[in-house]
């Protein structure tokens, strides 16, 4: 999936839209997804001016954009402006190296239980062989009034 169809899945935008490509995606099981990190980040100003890394905080945000992306795939269904995907929980998170302006992110996602609009996902963030975080995620499907 290009960023064009990403978008249409996802109701993110600048400056908070963190997948910039599906590489693979297996519907209901797995979803493989990249984001490009550029110095042109938002949050390089401010996190760190003098050493800029990622924060942690938005590594998990992309995996959990990555397994939103799955989710409505799987469920065949588009958010539109009457649902979105909201953290539930989140477990089990580490951190194992900073992300850096230039890395590329690979998420690795995977579908782990679904019930009743609940989706459980356990994922890993990589910079090439090497892993940024891993974290276990639940989300759930919310219709807004």
């Amino acid at each position: 999936m290009n960023i064009h169809e990403v978008m249409k899945y996802l109701p993110h935008r600048y400056p908070f839209l963190l997948v910039d490509r599906v590489l693979e995606m297996t519907l209901g099981e797995r979803i493989v997804a990249i984001k490009n990190v550029t110095i042109n980040e938002p949050f390089f100003v401010g996190h760190f001016p003098h050493s800029p890394v990622m924060p942690g905080v938005l590594i998990i945000e992309a995996m959990a954009q990555a397994a939103a992306i799955l989710a409505f795939k799987t469920r065949g269904a588009v958010p539109d402006e009457n649902s979105v995907l909201y953290f539930a929980a989140i477990d089990n998170a580490r951190f194992k190296r900073p992300v850096l302006p230039g890395d590329t992110l690979t998420f690795e996602m995977t579908l782990t239980r679904e019930m009743r609009g609940v989706w459980k996902f356990s994922g890993v963030a990589r910079v090439g062989d090497e892993m940024a975080a891993q974290a276990d995620l639940m989300c759930a499907i919310k219709q807004l009034p």
